[in-house]
């Protein structure tokens, strides 16, 4: 019996990245296509498409306001989630249990929810549309994220280190600075990276509070995808497929760094 399932489990692996990877393969070869509509397989191949897409000012202009939004909520979350996570590493309080569930809501709640709720409030005070609004709202989301990251790279952490140099008269503010954030910056790194990534792929909180001013590219496609769709669209989506790729290749990158540092500091 353990014999068969040892057969069947690599043609069940197999089977199963052909069906997650598959509609994904067809998107970016559409993508290339030549024709004037979606097509698969495509007659002729051509890159006019990403053209279009990087030449047409309002994809431009959406792309645009995707990194920004994602960079703040970087920003924010990354801070935010590395004092959290180091907080609740080092400190001794009896609520760590109810704070760490509070911070982890965001991604137990469905996104939906929280994005109706966000909406109210933005449109309370008349925020819809500002970009560095919609970055801190979509910090929330991605606060979870960078906090089970850092949660994780701070266990690594000795806390032996930063009571030798307490010991040798540094300050806490300069053992964070010289000790905690040095050993720790592979995670943070990480977490930053998953932070960008969570934002710019956002779809249900944006279309709730970008308006037209703020448009993000996945809102971008959503709206083409009900007025138009043209292939474009799988420019556009090939480029989100590629970023992904991009930034799973640098996290790796920078874990392998880490760990060749490590290992070669070593005896």
């Amino acid at each position: 019996m353990p014999e068969r399932s040892s057969r069947v489990l690599p043609i069940y692996v197999a089977a199963a990245c052909f069906v997650l990877l598959a509609p994904i393969v067809i998107v970016c070869v559409i993508s290339f296509g030549g024709d004037g509509y979606l097509k698969f397989p495509p007659d002729s191949f051509s890159l006019k498409w990403f053209a279009a897409f990087f030449g047409d000012s309002r994809w431009r202009q959406s792309l645009i306001s995707s990194a920004l939004i994602a960079l703040i909520a970087c920003v924010i979350s990354t801070v935010i989630g590395f004092l959290a996570a180091y907080a609740l590493v080092r400190a001794e309080m009896r609520a760590k249990k109810f704070i760490l569930s509070l911070m982890l809501m965001p991604i137990i709640v469905p996104t939906v929810i929280t994005a109706i709720a966000m909406y109210f409030l933005t449109a309370k005070f008349g925020l819809v549309g500002n970009m560095l609004w919609i970055g801190f709202c979509h910090a929330i989301i991605a606060l979870p994220i960078v906090l089970l990251i850092l949660l994780s790279a701070l266990q690594g952490v000795d806390p032996n280190l930063e009571r030798a140099a307490l010991g040798l008269g540094a300050s806490r503010l300069r053992v964070f600075f010289k000790v905690v954030i040095p050993i720790a910056w592979p995670g943070v790194v990480s977490a930053a990276l998953f932070a960008y990534l969570a934002s710019f792929d956002e779809l249900i909180i944006s279309l709730f509070l970008a308006g037209a001013r703020a448009q993000t590219l996945p809102v971008r496609i959503w709206n083409s995808l009900h007025l138009d769709i043209e292939p474009t669209i799988a420019a556009a989506a090939t480029f989100l497929i590629a970023l992904t790729g991009a930034i799973l290749i640098a996290d790796g990158a920078v874990r392998w760094l880490r760990g060749r540092s490590v290992g070669s500091t070593q005896p």
